[in-house]
């Protein structure tokens, strides 16, 4: 196909987005996606604060605090304030670094990119709930349609989409709250676009955390140039050597623009259970629910055999990881601690268990087979005992997934799990009580403010 065929089929794109983004109202949002985007707070924010310590914030905010500017905004679960461009980063960073955030059914890990960004702007601008709300509905709705559109090309060529499409995410979102017109939108897209990135290959590594606020960051940047008037192409989702073309060999603009407005992208969001990649938490169900039903003891196993999806061996496939974060890319370690500890949470991720005598024991008699037939959160789990007993379970969809959903109750107390240590009980359930209620806030940076240890 030439480029005029192309710029014929896949004209008016970017303006189609920019001018959906600029015109939605707050009331064109049903009550639902409403509430789900306070889940969606509620879930992230408990992730940002419980790695605000992390090595991986300390490495960052030690590098980059010598040129931090104002202090304009909150880092969660930290007493440090800094410019609002940093504390997109950072905050951006420490909510993806347990790999315990949110994620799209088909796409990104929507919050990560864009929630840093609009609450680091809501505190510096004192933006009102409602606004906050639906910048972060509009802001999911855009990263998670435009990562459709490239996928699973796109992700299966070696790109990070949570850091690739995220940027869009995040400059919708911080345009929609800065009132860019639909020429000043376009040319935010377009300057978001340019900035686009993040490598697969550093799964494992503090740089997979580093992609969500890299875009935090980036689509923030976007909107402020665009809102002076800073250009960039006008079609740079959709023309030839732009995004979508250059990123995927499979580009579907249709994937962005169908039901535009009628049907909302936060509505399939999903919550983790487990401190590791989705993909994996099939077979934690599994081996849990086995260790749960039959008592079984570590020693009593003579082997773990999982039948999964095959992208599960691409993405998790380490079968020696030897730190914490590689861990969390190891279907085999995240087998192994659901049968030792019934659990895998971020204690289960931690560098000494990673290197447990007991652990790396019972994760070298498991094995893991790709099956093409074996959905995404799908899982059959075998357990043969020294005795000869076989042991069978099938997980048709994990916890968490759409099927089965987390509740209301079951975010609450995986935010208390996670903030517990860092903030007092007090200061815990008052943020509970601001996440619920986020869309009715006059000051959304309240939030933020209730997230730093007093």
């Amino acid at each position: 196909m030439n480029d005029n065929a192309l710029k014929a089929n896949t004209a008016g794109i970017t303006a189609t987005l920019a001018r959906f983004l600029v015109q939605s109202r707050y009331e064109d949002i049903p009550a639902p996606v409403r509430h789900e985007a306070a889940r969606a707070v509620l879930n992230w924010l408990g992730c940002a604060i419980g790695a605000a310590n992390h090595e991986t914030i300390d490495c960052a905010w030690a590098a980059l605090a010598p040129f931090a500017g104002a202090e304009q905004a909150s880092l969660v679960g930290r007493r440090e304030r800094t410019d609002v461009l940093h504390a997109a980063m950072i905050n951006g960073i420490s909510s993806h670094v347990l790999d315990f955030d949110d994620t799209h059914a088909r796409t990104v890990h929507p919050s990560a990119p864009v929630l840093p960004a609009i609450l680091a702007l809501s505190e510096w601008k004192k933006l009102s709930g409602a606004q906050f709300v639906h910048a972060f509905v509009l802001g999911v709705d855009a990263e998670c349609r435009i990562g459709i559109s490239v996928f699973p090309e796109h992700y299966n060529v070696g790109w990070h989409i949570t850091g690739t499409a995220g940027v869009f995410g995040a400059a919708a979102a911080t345009g929609k709250l800065l009132g860019l017109n639909e020429q000043q939108m376009r040319w935010a897209l377009g300057i978001a676009a340019t900035q686009s990135s993040g490598l697969r290959e550093m799964f494992g590594t503090m740089c997979k955390s580093f992609h969500p606020g890299h875009a935090a960051r980036n689509g923030l940047i976007a909107a402020l140039l665009a809102s002076k008037n800073f250009t960039s192409s006008e079609r740079a989702i959709e023309a030839p050597r732009g995004f979508g073309h250059v990123l995927s060999t499979k580009f579907d603009p249709t994937m962005i623009t169908g039901d535009l407005g009628r049907r909302y992208e936060l509505s399939s969001n999903m919550y983790k259970p487990y401190a590791c990649g989705l993909v994996v938490h099939a077979s934690i169900d599994g081996c849990v629910e086995l260790r749960r039903e039959h008592q079984m003891k570590p020693d009593d196993i003579e082997r773990v055999e999982l039948t999964v999806w095959p992208m599960v061996l691409e993405l998790t496939g380490n079968k020696k990881p030897q730190t914490g974060l590689e861990g969390k890319f190891s279907v085999y370690h995240a087998a192994a601690v659901a049968l030792l500890y019934g659990a895998a949470l971020e204690s289960e991720f931690s560098e000494a268990v990673v290197r447990d005598p007991r652990v790396t024991a019972l994760r070298d008699r498991v094995t893991a087979t790709a099956d093409a037939s074996v959905g995404k959160l799908e899982a059959h789990v075998k357990i043969t005992l020294r005795n000869g007993t076989v042991l069978k379970h099938h997980v048709a969809h994990a916890l968490g997934s759409l099927q089965r959903p987390m509740s209301d109750t079951d975010l609450e107390n995986k935010f208390r799990g996670l903030v517990t240590g860092v903030l007092p009980p007090a200061q815990i359930e008052e943020l509970i009580g601001l996440c619920w209620k986020v869309g009715e806030l006059e000051d959304v940076g309240a939030i933020a403010r209730a997230a730093v240890p007093r």
